[in-house]
């Protein structure tokens, strides 16, 4: 995107100066701070199904903006429709994944929904570098139409039916879900935990924010989550993938590198077909930790060469397109995947949307301020930039290790007395 409106080809008509693709880049994040609290309130009043169709509209409206008109301020709007769902995107389709989904394959199927996102950014890219700008749009807004007919045809959450009191709609879809009979004990059995958290639910005092940081369990969990998605926002990934080309240039890449650039997606790709494949074999704890590790050597490396070069020191340039490519697969393969997988099994599904809302609120912001202050702070030397990202990464690796329990399997109260120091008997 920065190549394509920075250069004379720009579909603005002339380049965008390096404020102006600082708004269009910013104004995503931005929106998508507001986006978090619609979409959680549609969530929990008109269900996780209605919340993920709603995403699809402005989503299509950011498309059409794009091709109606091409000037900066256009983009910036289209930008801002487009972060509005974006805010709901993290948010939502893991917690309806999970709800839908059985405790021994949850992480599973949250990853595999990172997976199909990476999937998308490789066609993304790839297009990008190969289609006309127009035509990229019009295949944009079909796919936004066809993810807005194959929702409808989707299944409301269990949990959220339950929730509302339609219980035997809820034993229908859990049927549906599983491939079993209304009657059969599996899908009895996950009917009845729902059912006794709701009637747990309902003998407490009506849920306000400040009702839940007054539960323990509840308090706990919303600081370590944060603390997880703040860390996993300050990883780096985002500037990386945002300015991917300048990076490269400015790193001294001479094998073209907008086709080197492709390699971001498709190692997004392999990490999350690790991340399926290990998630529910080696738990979060371990694939988190590791992933940070991992991050933080590879983009201390690529501070470290930015700043060799800045002092006239000649790398080899395959050397920051290793650096980045490990980064981006670190995070797609332990990052992204299991801070989502543990943010969406900590909380019960009575304050999953309003704790969740709040958490990926405060994930975005951290995203806008991020890149509205790239251009400005780049101007110190990427390196140190990248050197604050590599420290953010050796965090979030003692982080995980020393706070994170391991969730892999474990029900919704087990987590919450590991949340509260209570060991296993």
């Amino acid at each position: 995107m920065a190549k394509v409106l920075q250069s004379e080809l720009s579909p603005t008509g002339k380049p965008l100066t390096v404020t102006e693709m600082s708004w269009v880049a910013s104004s995503m994040p931005i929106a998508a701070v507001f986006g978090v609290s619609i979409y959680s309130y549609i969530a929990d009043a008109y269900g996780r199904k209605v919340g993920v169709i709603a995403m699809a509209v402005p989503q299509a409206l950011c498309w059409v903006i794009k091709l109606a008109s091409s000037n900066t301020m256009a983009l910036i709007i289209a930008r801002i429709f487009a972060g509005i769902p974006a805010g709901g995107c993290f948010n939502l389709t893991p917690m309806y994944v999970k709800e839908i989904s059985q405790n021994n394959t949850r992480g599973t199927l949250v990853s595999l929904t990172m997976m199909f996102s990476n999937i998308g950014l490789l066609a993304m890219y790839s297009m990008g570098a190969y289609l006309e700008y127009h035509i990229i749009l019009w295949i944009a807004l079909s796919i936004s139409a066809i993810s807005l007919a194959l929702m409808w045809m989707a299944p409301e959450s269990p949990a959220f039916l339950v929730k509302k009191g339609r219980i035997e709609e809820a034993a229908e879809t859990i049927a549906l879900l599983r491939g079993l009979h209304i009657d059969d004990k599996i899908v009895q059995t996950e009917l009845e935990e729902m059912k006794n958290e709701e009637a747990h639910f309902v003998t407490m005092e009506r849920i306000t924010f400040m009702g839940i940081f007054k539960n323990k369990a509840w308090r706990r969990g919303f600081i370590l989550c944060t603390t997880l998605l703040a860390t996993l926002d300050l990883n780096g990934y985002f500037t990386i993938f945002t300015y991917a080309w300048s990076i490269m240039t400015e790193a001294g890449v001479t094998v073209n590198p907008e086709l080197q650039t492709l390699s971001i997606p498709v190692l997004m790709i392999i990490g999350s077909l690790l991340s399926m494949i290990c998630v529910e074999k080696l738990g979060r704890k371990f694939l988190l930790a590791g992933a940070y590790i991992i991050s933080s050597l590879s983009i201390c490396c690529l501070a470290t060469i930015l700043l060799l070069q800045k002092n006239e020191i000649v790398v080899p340039s395959w050397m920051p397109v290793v650096a980045i490519v490990t980064t981006v697969w670190a995070y797609a393969a332990g990052i992204l995947p299991m801070t989502y997988v543990v943010m969406a099994e900590v909380f019960n599904f009575q304050v999953r949307a309003k704790l969740l809302g709040c958490i990926v609120t405060l994930g975005w912001f951290i995203s806008f301020v991020q890149l509205s202050l790239y251009g400005t702070v780049s101007t110190l030397g990427l390196h140190t930039i990248f050197y604050f990202f590599a420290t953010t990464n050796l965090f979030g690796a003692l982080t995980s290790m020393l706070f994170l329990p391991e969730t892999k399997g474990r029900s919704v109260e087990e987590i919450e007395r590991m949340l509260l120091g209570i060991k296993e008997k």
